[in-house]
Formats: structure tokens, C-alpha cells, sequence
């Protein structure tokens, strides 16, 4: 495995971002955010917006709302890598009806061969109730499987939950 050394997984507003943003600061290196939202209205702006004035100006921002894996294919070695968010990520990979499995094992074989420190931001979805429809339901299925390659692939899980890390795997990145 490359350098993937943590994922940051909580729920909406709970704190993950930040956490994580702390993180790869304490890492001396420098910093590169991949933002994967896409604008779709003004309160996805805002929260751009809010976003990147938390993190100021010291970040090299790339824009990959599809291409992830060819973002963290072109990182250089020595840079700390912020991934915000695998789960909006999911989000415009599903919505655009791609294949997923291809997508997310492009995605998984990319975090294991880049050369850069990175750290993956992703929502949990599966700790409330069952959607009421068959996209969102589909939607969760997908979120939770790759939530767990995730996992399974990063050397340190922490859940942020009310702002609070709890490490599920490895060691605190004191974030």
C-alpha cells in the first residue's frame, strides 16, 4: 500500500473536515486539497466557500469531481494530500450512471500507488433509516461498500462524531 494513511469518516457536519484539514497540516508537507463536489446551487457554493476560507490559502486546490484516480496518479511524493469527499465523489459517479466497480477499484488501486501522504474524507450513511426510495437506498449500498475498501485499504480510521476523533484503526494522527 502507498502512502494512504487515513480516512476521516463521519456523519454530515460532524466535525470530519476539519479534523482531517488539522491532519495533513501536522504533516509538515506541502498541502494539495481535491475538492469533488460539483456546484449544483448556491448552498453548495456557500459551503465551498466556508470550506476553503477554513482552510486558507497555503492549499493547492485540484478539482477531480470524477477523475480521483489520475488526480492522485499525478501528486508528487513529498505533498500531503486532503481527498474532500469520496462520498460526493460516489455521488457524481452515480447520478452520472457510471459503472461504479470500475470507478471505485480505479479508485482504490490510485490511493495504493500514490506516492503522496494522503487522507480520505468520506460520510457515514448506513446509521439511519432506511431510504424510502430505491436511488437513495442503492445510493447507501454503494456509500457503505466503499466506506469499507476504504477501510480496509488506509492504515488509520478515525470517526469524528459532535467534533470528537475516535481512532477505529491504527494510531491518532492528533488532528
Amino acid at each position: 500500500m502507498g502512502n494512504f494513511f487515513l480516512l476521516v469518516v463521519g456523519g454530515a457536519a460532524s466535525g470530519k473536515s476539519a479534523y482531517a484539514e488539522n491532519a495533513m497540516k501536522n504533516t509538515g508537507k506541502p498541502l494539495t486539497y481535491i475538492a469533488t463536489a460539483q456546484v449544483w446551487d448556491d448552498e453548495m457554493r456557500a459551503k465551498i466557500s466556508a470550506h476553503a476560507a477554513r482552510r486558507g490559502a497555503d492549499w493547492t486546490v485540484i478539482e477531480a469531481p470524477f477523475d480521483l484516480a489520475a488526480a492522485l496518479r499525478a501528486l508528487p511524493g513529498d505533498s500531503a494530500v486532503l481527498v474532500d469527499c469520496a462520498t460526493l465523489w460516489l455521488t457524481n459517479h452515480m447520478l452520472a450512471d457510471h459503472d461504479l466497480a470500475a470507478a471505485e477499484d480505479a479508485l482504490i488501486a490510485a490511493l495504493a500507488a500514490c506516492p503522496a501522504q494522503v487522507c480520505v474524507v468520506t460520510n457515514e450513511v448506513g446509521q439511519g433509516i432506511v431510504p424510502e426510495n430505491a436511488l437513495a437506498r442503492r445510493f447507501r449500498e454503494a456509500q457503505g461498500r466503499l466506506n469499507i475498501r476504504l477501510a480496509q485499504a488506509a492504515g488509520t480510521v478515525v470517526q469524528v462524531t459532535v467534533g470528537l476523533p475516535r481512532v477505529l484503526k491504527g494510531a491518532s494522527c492528533d488532528g
